[in-house]
């Protein structure tokens, strides 16, 4: 599945694990037609064993395309820019593992595919922020979750290639891709797969484009007997004003309840730059010394430890204590440090840690940023284990007598420890 968009290229890499021939999906995207308004086309294509004929038909399709101003296709799971570098990379986290032995079922994509770990954040294109990370297969879209989070961290677009099959697809298809648009208020492009594989199996098609409001804007032919192919495209606008029309006049993202209830990312791990960065209260942390960041968090190695492997957390946006923290940026403090806390005490071999937070001065915070500990332990590093606290309160003084590490010892650790968060 590929789709193009101004100077980016998306390449999906995927297998699709059948012995048969199979149906892939192409999904389109054409450049600005005014300030505000774009064109965009989702295609379907039938995929057999002959590589010489897919590929034509590809060509067939994008030509087409192209006869409707389309320049520029972005495709599906890895991001690549004008540069060739690749920006963004989403694997599929939700995997279909059914098991219904009286009816001779047995589906474990796991068997085959190991599942990914984490949402990735929408990308800025000239038609909006898509969201890449939902631009997968057709299994994601029943997880209204995912689509939540990605329209969360801004995205205008969710796409969906898919290969439902005619049950399903027959069913829930539509269904579920008008949901996914009315509930999070974007538009949605689904490139879905069409036509009969072998005896036993089917595709749906119907590739289609959905308003924020829901409404079909345009769609390819569903399955029909008799018809095991079809090469489509379907097209229709963008609109930026509509879009920003729906979320104005019903607001719903700003009605929730999240003193209530809330739905955040648990694990997003961002790049880093090592010639970044990063405020710690009144202190400069060099990007090099870094080793995991979070939505809101970053974690990095400390310039005096306690005990080896002793490193620190904190919040991107400065703020004194526990209590200053959004909702948002408690949950992932947290969820941060105890995958942080996960990775150091297995680059360490502890089995132990002591987690703490000096929240305010009166606790014994020195750097007005509210920040965690993490010290990975060992049985007997202490003469008496709650010296540690002891240690704690004075390692960070001039009279300590732990030695201050250089800044290339500390951006060392950062780079063993950035393994575990790839």
């Amino acid at each position: 599945m590929i789709t193009v968009l101004s100077k980016y290229l998306l390449k999906l890499h995927t297998s699709f694990n059948y012995p048969v021939p199979v149906v892939t999906s192409r999904v389109t995207v054409v450049r600005m037609m005014s300030a505000f308004r774009y064109k965009v086309a989702a295609c379907q294509m039938t995929a057999t064993n002959n590589k010489d004929k897919n590929l034509d038909l590809v060509k067939k399709l994008v030509k087409r395309c192209a006869d409707h101003k389309v320049q520029t296709i972005y495709n599906s799971h890895i991001l690549i820019d004008d540069a060739g570098e690749i920006v963004s990379v989403y694997r599929k986290i939700h995997l279909f593992d059914v098991t219904i032995p009286e009816r001779n079922i047995f589906l474990k994509e796991s068997d085959l595919n190991v599942g990914g770990t984490q949402i990735c954040a929408p990308i800025d294109t000239p038609v909006g922020k898509v969201a890449l990370s939902t631009v997968s297969f057709c299994y994601d879209v029943r997880f209204p979750e995912q689509s939540i989070l990605l329209r969360k961290l801004g995205a205008d677009i969710l796409t969906f290639p898919s290969a439902f099959t005619q049950a399903t697809g027959e069913a829930h298809w539509e269904v579920l891709l008008r949901a996914r648009a009315i509930e999070n208020q974007c538009y949605v492009v689904a490139a879905a797969q069409y036509g009969r594989h072998n005896s036993k199996r089917v595709s749906f098609g119907q590739s289609m484009i959905v308003d924020p409001w829901g409404k079909i804007l345009a769609a390819c032919s569903g399955y029909t007997e008799g018809v095991e192919e079809d090469e489509s495209i379907a097209v229709a606008d963008i609109d930026k004003e509509y879009l920003s029309k729906v979320r104005q006049e019903m607001p719903v993202f700003q009605h929730r309840r999240n003193d209530i209830y809330s739905l955040n990312l648990i694990r997003q791990t961002k790049q880093i730059d090592d010639n970044g960065t990063f405020m710690f209260g009144d202190k400069i942390i060099p990007g090099s010394t870094v080793f995991c960041q979070s939505q809101y968090s970053y974690a990095f190695t400390n310039i005096r430890c306690v005990v080896p492997g002793h490193i620190l957390i904190s919040t991107l946006r400065v703020a004194h204590r526990l209590c200053d923290l959004t909702k948002e940026e408690l949950c992932d403090l947290f969820q941060t440090t105890v995958i942080v806390q996960k990775a150091v005490e297995q680059e360490y071999g502890a089995n132990s840690s002591t987690v703490t937070v000096q929240d305010g001065p009166s606790a014994g915070q020195t750097i007005p940023h509210i920040h965690v500990h993490i010290l990975p332990r060992k049985q007997g590093d202490f003469a008496r284990n709650d010296d540690v606290y002891l240690q704690l309160a004075k390692h960070d003084r001039d009279d300590s007598s732990q030695p201050l590490r250089s800044r290339e010892q500390m951006a060392e650790e950062a780079r063993r420890l950035r393994r575990y968060f790839k």
